[in-house]
């Protein structure tokens, strides 16, 4: 398992001392050229600079390019605008979808940037016949939401886009080999310094939170298995900078029942030295269905997990795995799990989340089992970096530490956490045999007088 941001703990005069990183992120893809996404600084409540840096954007540019983007959207065509549990989207036809406008210099069109609407994939079928393969899931009308995402019109759930499809098709052989990760660090350096802060907080735990990120310094984004200046890669650091925000009480849960992890700890000195939870999101699927013919598959229960480890903090600033979980952080770690759903619809980064996680299984699917020789269709145009390019940002470097703090009656307790992995090709390895796929591939089917690339 990669290692994943951390949560250092440290106990002081019976106060117990965690940091917290301060993560932010940007997305944007209101914009796709045939052979290029435009690209923008803010969006989703902060921004990257061009040296990587990452900082807290200002709500009024967060609500201008709401606005913008929702100016720039083209008007959604009446046969889409419809909720429908199973559309189908053609992957042979969307090829011939964007090679037609590629061929006219134009703008590709926004049915095909956010994919027809589709929200969720529940099925992949292979159509050798037509040479195709076919996703098929839920879908609808599309509009902007108050932070910039573009999300279903009676849902709110984000739309799936195009620029991650190609990522996670893209990237899904190189998967394979560890999975597609998010990991906010601390430097080893700036673990040693916190290690051997004498922290003084009688009268003022402002300024031992500024002294705490001050000595852990900048920390380190890294990125694994996906282009870390693509949009999907984004995705990633921001739903680890949104799941850390409602932990350390920076913000109020956007959904009841999810209090944050400062609130559910309590202030205890003993037994709570140089301990460093974390956190860290995983997709959550049941074994995938295939049919006898291996021609239709069933993705089913899609869902994100929080799992939480215990890590001790070495004398000499190093990090130690335990294999084990700390109580109360496993208790939150639950409670995310069971408030993810809600925390989709509330936070939109969140179901981004999701629709990547899932479109990085649905790549390691077609990999995996070869549905490309099986359909008779190489997908050479939506695997080709050369002939549609994904948009890119500047990719995220650094980020500076900060302490999030609560009072517990005379007590003050500071803290942080976080991290992302998208284990595929794992999922996509359990499959049971089914028959029930099937009977739905022969409905989804392209009739003899279909002639656009998606259909309901």
């Amino acid at each position: 398992m990669p290692s994943r941001t951390r949560t250092v703990f440290r106990a002081v005069r019976w106060m117990l001392i965690p940091t917290m990183v301060w993560t932010v992120f940007l997305v944007r893809s209101d914009h796709l050229s045939p052979q290029l996404f435009d690209t923008t600084r803010a969006v989703g409540g902060v921004s990257i600079n061009a040296e990587g840096f990452l900082e807290n954007a200002q709500l009024d540019a967060v609500g201008k390019l709401s606005r913008l983007r929702a100016a720039s959207l083209d008007p959604v065509p009446a046969e889409l605008g419809g909720a429908t549990q199973l559309r189908k989207v053609s992957l042979r036809r969307l090829e011939d979808a964007i090679e037609k406008h590629a061929r006219g210099d134009k703008e590709l069109p926004d049915d095909v940037k956010y994919l027809a609407g589709l929200q969720q994939i529940r099925y992949v079928f292979v159509y050798p016949k037509q040479r195709d393969i076919v996703l098929v899931g839920p879908a609808e009308g599309w509009k902007v939401d108050r932070r910039g995402a573009v999300v279903g019109i009676t849902t709110g759930r984000p739309v799936m886009l195009l620029d991650d499809l190609l990522v996670a098709l893209r990237t899904a052989r190189q998967a394979a080999q560890g999975g597609i990760s998010c990991s906010i660090d601390p430097t080893a350096e700036g673990l040693t310094r916190l290690r051997s802060l004498k922290l003084r907080t009688a009268g003022n735990p402002q300024r031992t939170a500024a002294g705490i990120g001050n000595v852990l310094g900048m920390q380190e984004i890294s990125i694994t298995g996906i282009p870390d200046t693509s949009h999907f890669a984004r995705v990633l650091v921001a739903a680890d900078y949104r799941m850390k925000r409602i932990a350390m009480n920076f913000e109020p849960s956007p959904v009841a029942g999810l209090p944050s992890f400062l609130a559910m700890i309590k202030a205890r000195g003993r037994g709570m030295s140089n301990m460093l939870p974390r956190w860290w999101l995983e997709p959550n699927y049941e074994p995938l269905l295939r049919s006898p013919d291996g021609l239709a598959w069933e993705l089913r229960d899609a869902g994100v997990k929080t799992l939480t480890e215990e890590d001790f903090l070495g004398a000499v600033g190093n990090r130690q795995h335990t294999g084990k979980a700390n109580p109360i952080a496993q208790k939150w770690a639950d409670l995310m799990t069971d408030k993810f759903g809600e925390l989709a619809v509330a936070d939109t980064i969140f179901g981004q989340l999701r629709n990547c996680m899932e479109l990085a299984i649905v790549g390691a699917l077609i990999v995996k089992e070869r549905l490309p020789e099986k359909a008779g269709y190489s997908m050479p145009l939506l695997l080709d970096p050369a002939d549609v390019k994904i948009e890119e940002f500047p990719a995220p470097k650094q980020v500076a530490s900060q302490a999030s703090f609560v009072k517990k009656g005379r007590n003050w307790v500071f803290s942080a956490s976080g991290g992302v992995l998208v284990n595929s090709w794992a999922i996509a390895e359990r499959v049971r045999q089914s028959d029930a796929p099937t009977a739905v591939r022969a409905k989804a089917a392209p009739g003899d007088t279909t002639t656009t690339w998606w259909w309901n």
